[in-house]
């Protein structure tokens, strides 16, 4: 069975083998602080998911910097990063969007670089490789906006709603729409939507304002997905348990966010529902833990979990992360 196969079935809930498909997330500090081991875990359990990333795109018209590099790192949109440290991306400090009723939303650079890929290109990636692959891009509405006013601003605008904040909102949402279009268009098996939603907690905004707000535009974005027969994956930190509900009313297929933050037991109930892409936990038992404790965690991710699929052995080798235990992960998912 390929790569492709293995995850599809996993997706599908027909996955009686017994084995989990892997995919181990790095972080450029991984690889700087602990390259041996780094090189020895990703040979000793490679990925059965991988991502295509296009070597051609239009010229950018404001991209500029490294975005894993110390120093100003300008994205796409124009949104300005600033970084201390090697192997890890920085924070916006200074805003696009300043005026409070977003008068000056014309600041921000829509990305149309980002539709100039090649789709040949893509293919050519897709029927080079029996693993199951993954679009090379990201849309990420809330984290974006953050990124383009600031978060505390931003949490302000959301509650007094200046027409124009939904104006840029539009305009955004029909560029991701755009993008996903073409990608879908492309061989790849699923496209891919990211945001932080929650705190250590709860969610970082009211859950009925994310309802409101939110939801339609993923909504736009699975149905996309769907549409051209793609799974659809998001990823989102934090505690994300109020709107797993809805995700899965619309239609997502796996998601990738931090179980370790939430009740696994009031998990359970999305069991054979949504596949629950990995994370083990990166803030104490990667970092801190035994290799027991790493092993206890799988366990108990594919006790509450695993349905005939349901699950994806995924985890972050990420700063602090000790590389023993790393490989505990995919030591335990192979048993």
């Amino acid at each position: 069975m390929t790569s492709r196969e293995l995850v599809y079935k996993t997706l599908e809930f027909r996955n009686d083998t017994g084995k989990v498909p892997r995919e181990l997330w790095t972080l450029p500090w991984a690889g700087n602080t602990y390259p041996e081991e780094l090189a020895a875990i990703m040979r000793d359990y490679p990925n059965d998911i991988v991502t295509v990333k296009p070597q051609y795109y239009d010229e950018f018209a404001v991209r500029s910097g490294e975005m894993y590099s110390p120093g100003e790192y300008i994205d796409e949109w124009g949104c300005k990063f600033n970084n201390v440290q090697e192997g890890i991306i920085g924070e916006v400090k200074e805003p696009i969007v300043q005026d409070e009723d977003w008068d000056d939303y014309e600041n921000v650079h829509i990305p149309e670089e980002l539709l100039s890929f090649k789709v040949e290109e893509v293919n050519a990636f897709c029927a080079a490789t029996d693993k199951f692959v993954m679009a090379g891009c990201y849309p990420r509405p809330f984290e974006q906006l953050q990124f383009i006013r600031g978060t505390e601003n931003l949490y302000i605008d959301l509650m007094m709603r200046p027409d124009n904040l939904f104006v840029f909102m539009r305009k955004m949402h029909d560029f991701y729409c755009r993008q996903l279009e073409k990608w879908g268009q492309t061989d790849v098996d699923a496209l891919m939507i990211m945001d932080d939603w929650g705190t250590q907690n709860s969610l970082l905004i009211n859950p009925k304002l994310w309802e409101e707000i939110f939801k339609p535009m993923y909504k736009d974005y699975i149905d996309i997905a769907k549409k051209y027969n793609k799974k659809m994956f998001m990823h989102s930190d934090g505690n994300t348990s109020s709107i797993i509900p809805h995700l899965i009313e619309i239609g997502l297929d796996a998601i990738n966010t931090q179980v370790f933050c939430m009740d696994m037991d009031e998990l359970e109930q999305f069991k054979g529902k949504i596949t629950f892409w990995g994370e083990i936990d990166r803030q104490h038992i990667l970092p801190n833990g035994t290799v027991e404790d790493v092993r206890e965690a799988v366990s108990k991710v594919q006790n509450h979990f695993w349905a005939n699929g349901g699950v994806i052995a995924q985890c972050e080798f990420g700063p602090g992360a000790k590389p023993e235990n790393v490989r505990a992960v995919f030591e335990r998912w192979a048993q």
